[in-house]
């Protein structure tokens, strides 16, 4: 297997001055090519812990290294790692007074110094690639729930991440829409996308993912494969929470 592309090592983040423990002492790694799915119950800290990994959230404590460097050291140059790593949220956060192939292009043309006309020459394949080639002058309000969340997936597509992380992509979706979106991240992992998927959607983590990893009480329970984790889980408290959700 390929080398860690992330490590999260004893990461910490406390809320409420430290009242709160969202993440307590989380050692996780994800290899290259990986496609790693993150359940648990609401509140377990599952999102905490995928925004700490591009430093949305600042850890409290620990440390999080990207292709070896530590990207919570002062002295790294964040903006140009979080460039390598794309960000879908629960919502789509797309910018409502710009058209589709403006929300795309905006990103590549400044922070990458593409042209304009690469730019959107990249974006149009992938509004294509996602059978939404012919949005690309409309705006987010005129676009349902599951096509602006694909629209958020091929945003962060066009400035050629190394891993993409997704924080709980369909949860906001009327459910005949998440299928058409969980396909577009089928698809990205065939391809072999590094990904991190925090979900409820136990039938992807299933099918798609090379671990699945629990999380309760701001730690890691338990991870292995989907076989291992939905088959025979060693830890009661993986237990209990599959016995509710499947």
């Amino acid at each position: 297997m390929s080398a860690d592309i992330i490590q999260a090592i004893n990461l910490e983040k406390h809320f409420d001055g430290g009242d709160i423990k969202a993440l307590n002492g989380v050692n996780a790694s994800v290899k290259k090519g990986e496609v790693v799915v993150v359940i648990g119950p609401s509140g377990s800290g599952k999102s905490t812990f995928l925004r700490c990994l591009n430093l949305l959230e600042v850890p409290t404590g620990g440390a999080v290294l990207f292709e070896g460097v530590d990207i919570t050291d002062k002295r790294a140059d964040i903006n140009l790692h979080r460039q390598k790593m794309g960000m879908v949220f629960q919502h789509f956060n797309l910018f409502p007074h710009m058209t589709i192939l403006k929300n795309m292009t905006l990103a590549p043309v400044k922070l990458l110094r593409k042209s304009q006309a690469e730019a959107e020459e990249k974006a149009k394949a992938l509004l294509e690639r996602v059978g939404l080639g012919d949005r690309a002058n409309a705006y987010p309000s005129q676009l349902s729930g599951g096509q602006k969340q694909r629209i958020a997936i091929v945003r962060a597509l066009c400035m050629d991440p190394e891993v993409m992380l997704f924080d709980e992509p369909t949860s906001a979706l009327d459910p005949e829409m998440v299928g058409e979106v969980l396909e577009v991240m089928k698809e990205l992992a065939r391809e072999g996308m590094t990904m991190v998927v925090v979900t409820h959607e136990m039938g992807f983590a299933r099918e798609m993912a090379d671990r699945v990893v629990f999380m309760a009480d701001g730690k890691i329970v338990e991870e292995g494969t989907p076989e291992k984790i939905f088959s025979s889980p060693e830890q009661a408290r993986t237990r209990e929470f599959l016995a509710k959700v499947l």
